[in-house]
């Protein structure tokens, strides 16, 4: 199990990450986005609740350039399921199961991010809590090695979380120019009772330069009530 602290303290541009497991006392489904940015354009951003899930917007539409792929809903929520992802790949899960696909099905329609050199990946989780039961499972689309001609399709799925344990997933490796996509399996990762301390966590081991916003969100297995929290650098 690697230390979360220590993988976000160790990369300064691990780009966009998604944490999903389940807390240590086995009561809480518990997931986290956040989102960094190297470009003015990408930084001028927030996260605003948007009903159940929330949405990125411009912190000063003035300034926004390009919202093609900055500007989408991270988290929607479908019935007893609840989608978080790092582009408008929401959308498309979210329109996919509600017609009865599977999440892996729903994604086929999509692929990397059209931003060359980098293609950046696109990543996706969906968390599903029914009858006091919670599975997860998620997901990567990227380049073949940075080849924009091919789309490699990994999908991984945890039915029976262990408490305590979580997994997390980012774009890129590390900084650099093209931005080298995340390779692997998901990251197995410790996930406390404690929302406060791991939101808390989760921003300070962010790169200060870079960070934009984080969400954070732990829902109750047994009810399916939820407590989300919110951190924007623009404030």
């Amino acid at each position: 199990m690697l230390s979360l602290e220590q993988e976000l303290k160790g990369n300064e541009y691990p780009g966009r990450g998604i944490v999903i497991g389940k807390s240590k006392n086995g009561k809480y489904a518990v997931t986290a986005y956040f989102i960094m940015g190297r470009s003015s354009n990408s930084r001028n951003r927030v996260f605003v609740e948007d009903g159940q899930g929330i949405r990125t917007q411009a912190f000063d539409p003035s300034k926004l350039e390009d919202p093609s792929l900055i500007i989408y809903a991270p988290v929607r929520v479908l019935g007893n399921k609840t989608i978080v992802t790092n582009g408008d790949q929401t959308d498309t899960i979210y329109e996919g199961m509600d017609k009865q696909l599977t999440f892996e099905q729903s994604l086929r329609s999509r692929e990397f991010e059209p931003d060359a050199p980098n293609y950046t990946p696109r990543i996706s989780g969906v968390m599903h809590i029914e009858g006091g039961k919670y599975s997860y499972a998620m997901s990567i689309l990227k380049s073949n090695h940075g080849d924009g001609s091919s789309c490699v399709r990994n999908t991984f799925a945890f039915e029976t979380p262990l408490a305590g344990e979580g997994h997390f997933i980012h774009t890129y490796m590390h900084d650099g120019n093209p931005l080298p996509s995340f390779q692997g399996e998901p990251k197995l990762v410790e996930i406390p009772d404690d929302m406060e301390a791991f939101t808390n966590m989760l921003w300070t081991s962010l790169n200060e330069d870079n960070k934009v916003s984080l969400f954070v969100r732990y829902i109750d297995i047994a009810t399916g009530t939820y407590e989300t929290k919110i951190i924007n650098k623009n404030q």
